[in-house]
This record gives C-alpha cells, sequence and structure tokens, in this order.
C-alpha cells in the first residue's frame, strides 16, 4: 500500500507532462510551424552559444542546431513579443530559421546546456593539454606509465580519488605511453571497462570504474569532440587534439549506443607512428629496389590492398614523404585527413557539401599536381577519373579492398574500368599485412628439428633468385616470444609489415586488355621473379623479427609445396 501516493504522484505528474505536449503541438499547428517532441531535442553546444543564457530565457527562444548561415531554434510560442524579436535580429545577422515549437519543459531541458557551454569556453576548447592539471607528484608518476601493470595501478588510484579530469589525463597518458592505437569505453552491466589496443591485440586495462564516473567521462569526451551531449541513441563521430610538449596528437572519437551506455572508440593518430622513410617501413632490399625505381617513374599507377588496420595509409605516406620535393607538386583527397604532411596539399572528403573523392580528383586534375593520393577508389567514377590521371602524366598513389596484390586487377575490372585504359595505366600493385614483432629484449632462440630445417631450406630455394638467399640460407634460426617488462610480457613489441609487390609487365597488360581472370593472371605471376606474402613472411621468420603464428595468423597457413 505504501506505494500506491508514488504511483499516484507518477501518474498525474505523465498526465501534465503529456498535456503540456498536446500544448505545444496544437501550437505549433496553429503557427503553421513544426513541433518537436521532447526525444527528438538534441543540442550543438555550437548554436547554443550565440544567444547568451540570459537571453535565451528572457526571450523563450534557443538555438540547438547550425550548419553554416541555417540554424534550428525551438521557442514556446512564436507569437511572443520578444521571441520575435530575437528572431528578427538573427534574420538581420543573416541567419536563416527554421523554427520548431516546443513545450515548457523541453525548452528548459535545452537551457540545461549551457553549462556546458561555459565550460568548454573556459576549460577545454576542443584541446587537451595532458598533464596540465595534474600535480609535480603526479607529472612524474606519469612519466613512469611504460607499462601495462604501471598504467593499471595509476588508474585505479587515481579513479578512487574521484578526480574526472586526472583520471581522463591518466587514460591518455598511459595509452600513449604503451603505443596504444585506440583506447576503448565499454560499459557493461553494473561496472566499465577499459581497454587499449596494443600491435593489433586488445588489452584489459582496469574494468572497475563505476557508472557515475563513466558518464562524467562520456560528457569531457563529447564536449572535447564537439558531439551532442544529450544525443545517446544513435551514432556520433568526432575529434579532438592532445597538446604534448614538441606536437600534436590528433584524436578520432567514435561513439556508439549500446545496451548499457554508450561505447567509446578512441584511435590515437599520433604522427610519430607514421613518420617513416621508405627503408623504415620493413621493406627486403629488393622490394625497396622495385618501390623507388616504380615511385621514380613519372605517371602511372601504384596501388596498394589489405583489410582494414594493415598498414596501408603508413606506407602510402612513407610513399609520399619519398616524393615530396620542393620542384613537385603533391595532393591528397582523404576521408578523412588522418596526418598531416608538411609541404603537401591535403583536402578531405565532405560528402554533405558535394565533395567526393570522384569530384574532388576532378577538381585536383585543374590543380595542375605531380602526384595524387587517392584514398580510397571504392566506385566506377573515381576509378576511372583515376587512371585517366594515370595515364595523363601523373602518379596516382591509392588503395583499393582486395586480399592480394593480383586481386587488385578483377576489382578495378568489377568497378567498371575499361581494361584498354586500365593496362597501361598501373605501375605497381602491393599487398600487405602487419604482424608483431618478437621483443627484442626477451625473444630466445627457439630448438628447430632437422625436418622443419630442410623444410625451410627447401622453401627458400625455391623463392626467385631477386631475394640474396644465401644471406637467410647461411644460419638458419628461428625465435619464440618470452615476455618482459619491456614488452608487457608479451613476448612482441611494435609491429612489421609483410609485403608482396607485383610490378605490371607487358604480358600482364595484354591479359588485362583481354580480360583474363585472376586465375590466369596469377599463372602468369608464376613465371615472374614476383615474392608473395607468406614468402616475405617466412623471410622475416628465420631474420629474428616473428614468429610461424603471426604470418599464419595473418597471411594464412603456409603452403610448403
Amino acid at each position: 500500500m505504501a506505494d500506491k501516493p508514488n504511483n499516484l504522484q507518477d501518474q498525474l505528474s505523465k498526465m501534465r507532462r503529456e498535456a503540456e505536449e498536446r500544448d505545444a503541438k496544437k501550437r505549433a499547428s496553429l503557427n503553421h510551424l513544426s513541433y518537436l517532441e521532447p526525444a527528438k531535442i538534441s543540442v550543438s553546444l555550437d548554436a547554443l552559444s550565440i544567444i547568451p543564457e540570459s537571453k535565451a530565457r528572457e526571450s523563450a527562444l534557443a538555438l540547438i542546431a547550425i550548419k553554416d548561415t541555417k540554424v534550428a531554434a525551438i521557442v514556446i510560442d512564436p507569437n511572443f513579443s520578444k521571441t520575435k524579436e530575437v528572431l528578427e535580429e538573427l534574420k538581420k545577422q543573416g541567419h536563416q530559421i527554421n523554427i520548431f515549437v516546443v513545450s515548457a519543459s523541453s525548452f528548459d531541458y535545452a537551457l540545461t546546456f549551457y553549462r556546458f557551454v561555459m565550460k568548454k569556453r573556459e576549460d577545454i576548447s576542443g584541446k587537451v593539454n595532458v598533464g596540465e592539471s595534474a600535480s609535480k607528484d603526479e607529472k612524474e608518476k606519469r612519466q613512469d606509465l611504460d607499462t601495462i601493470p604501471k598504467v593499471v595501478e595509476a588508474i585505479k588510484e587515481v579513479n578512487e580519488s574521484g578526480k574526472i579530469p586526472e583520471l581522463f589525463e591518466t587514460i591518455l597518458f598511459g595509452a600513449l605511453s604503451t603505443r596504444t592505437s585506440d583506447i576503448h569505453i565499454e560499459p557493461s552491466e553494473k561496472t566499465v571497462k577499459l581497454r587499449y589496443r596494443i600491435d593489433g591485440n586488445l588489452n584489459d586495462i582496469f574494468g572497475d570504474i563505476n557508472h557515475q564516473v563513466y558518464r562524467s567521462l562520456l560528457s569531457r569526451i563529447k564536449l572535447l569532440s564537439n558531439l551532442k551531449l544529450n544525443v545517446r541513441d544513435e551514432p556520433q563521430d568526432g575529434r579532438f587534439t592532445m597538446n604534448l610538449p614538441g606536437k600534436d596528437v590528433e584524436m578520432r572519437v567514435a561513439i556508439a549506443p549500446s545496451e548499457f551506455g554508450e561505447v567509446v572508440v578512441m584511435r590515437i593518430l599520433d604522427p610519430d607512428a607514421i613518420n617513416l622513410s621508405l627503408q623504415d617501413l620493413g621493406l627486403r632490399d629488393d622490394d625497396l629496389k622495385i618501390a623507388q625505381e616504380q615511385l621514380d617513374r613519372p605517371y602511372g599507377m601504384v596501388l596498394n590492398t589489405g583489410p582494414t588496420g594493415s598498414g596501408k595509409t603508413t606506407t602510402l605516406y612513407a610513399f609520399l614523404r619519398h616524393k615530396n620535393t620542393p620542384d613537385l607538386k603533391i595532393i591528397t583527397i582523404e576521408d578523412p585527413i588522418e596526418y598531416h604532411l608538411e609541404g603537401i596539399e591535403q583536402t578531405q572528403v565532405n560528402n554533405e557539401a558535394g565533395y567526393t573523392f570522384a569530384g574532388g580528383l576532378r577538381s585536383l586534375m585543374r590543380q595542375d599536381p605531380d602526384v595524387i593520393l587517392v584514398g580510397e577508389i571504392r566506385d566506377n567514377e573515381t576509378a576511372g577519373i583515376a587512371v585517366q590521371a594515370a595515364l595523363t602524366g601523373h602518379l596516382v598513389l591509392s588503395t583499393v579492398h582486395a586480399n592480394e596484390a593480383a586481386a587488385a586487377i578483377p576489382r578495378l575490372l568489377d568497378l567498371g574500368v575499361n581494361p584498354v585504359s586500365l593496362a597501361p595505366a598501373l605501375n605497381l600493385l602491393i599487398a600487405q599485412r602487419l604482424v608483431r614483432r618478437l621483443c627484442k629484449f626477451c625473444k630466445v632462440e627457439d630448438q628447430i628439428s632437422p625436418e622443419l630445417k630442410e623444410k625451410l631450406e627447401k622453401y627458400i630455394n625455391k623463392i626467385p633468385d631477386r631475394v640474396d638467399k644465401q644471406k637467410y640460407l647461411k644460419d638458419i634460426k628461428i625465435y619464440k616470444p618470452v615476455g618482459c617488462d619491456k614488452c608487457n610480457n608479451t613476448g612482441y613489441k611494435g609491429r612489421v609489415g609483410i609485403y608482396e609487390l607485383l610490378v605490371i609487365n607487358p604480358q600482364m597488360q595484354e591479359m588485362v586488355v583481354k580480360g583474363s581472370g585472376q586465375l590466369a593472371i596469377q599463372e602468369e605471376i608464376k613465371k615472374t621473379d614476383f615474392v608473395n606474402m607468406q614468402q616475405d613472411g617466412i623471410l622475416k621468420i628465420v631474420s629474428g623479427m616473428t614468429t610461424f603464428e603471426e604470418v599464419e595468423g595473418t597471411a594464412g597457413k603456409i603452403v610448403w609445396e
């Protein structure tokens, strides 16, 4: 019986809210305007900040969205004199206004976000100065967060203190110190889990963040990323910048709804991670020579293939850096721009503005570039323009979705590229994967059976002669991971690429013109000095760089015969 008053009170409150929404809907209809129900109100802080809070309350008008000169305004009563005055002011300022009628409760709810406007202006402004809010002792502790156990202990300590800024900065600093590529924040029914992706593998870092702390972290991340704080049932993407001594690190944020809250993934775009030369990529000497020869050609296409996360962008950026000289004009079109390269003009796809890969590439052609990077060839129009650019005196670098180098040809033909144009346009096709590199501090030589040694010798002897085989056959050894503090007890530290580089020769060009299938092209490839990814992987194993498990995990089971 004790619950009845509460139930009755809840029912009466619900009835009042429903009556309030009906009245708002009626006002909208009478004034030939749109009504906005409470669940559909999403507030942009940039829009909200155009009108001061005091003025918004006084005029019963607030702005909740903005795009260029267009703004969305919510009002309680469009006929209120002070509402009309503000609407006139906005029109004189050049704003195009879309007016929505809302209930008083909905309006008050929207105004609660003004507290975040002030916080964003005074405290955050889309940048994090890592370590700025920490005390001297805390800063010293963070300098030592070079292993996962140390990061876990630091996060546990600051989590218990309840200091959200310090917790957030510790999470970020710990991620940077441990070479993390992605930070995952995943809510469950009772707690929230923090995970780091290091060298391609996810690691559980901390699983005892309570939901109240998580909500505060989430609000801070959304503020930094210029996302809508009150939108919780649809995905949002944004980014912010971490200010560090000597460099800025971009953070790309993806937030998506889940059963127990919003899942956050923050991709760390550390400029040091892609600041590689051709020599740093892990290419063998013979592959490096091929890459340099093909990049030194004045025109044609160099295409890189591989799944998401296989290092294609890093490789292409190294190629751009190799070509970046004062006498060449290099332009890119990317989606999005992840890393900024000095001395190179970079543009970003904007589908809403009509700036697509195809449209952008057509526009770039009028800029008289020598080298063009197209982030991805994914449709017929982009493919066609890229091929024409390669045929008319431009070096075109790009990626296509294919599992191996030879598969790029049927992929482009499937997109509708004219084979007569494609054949002479192609210079070099690359496929690549990333494997974890054995930790140099703790790896140990593994026992190798006579049977395995014989198999390796036969395998390496069958590799084309462009590879210096005696270098690998001289003293065959393999190594295994152990684990130490330097590698977070995984036995691996960092990653290295395994590659296959396919130079398009006249015979393959003729096959492309005839529309030959992938199997026929692969048979022709066997007659050349082509070295595939598995062969490169085996050579990296006997060089002590990685293991059979890593190569087979990314390039498939070794085909010994």
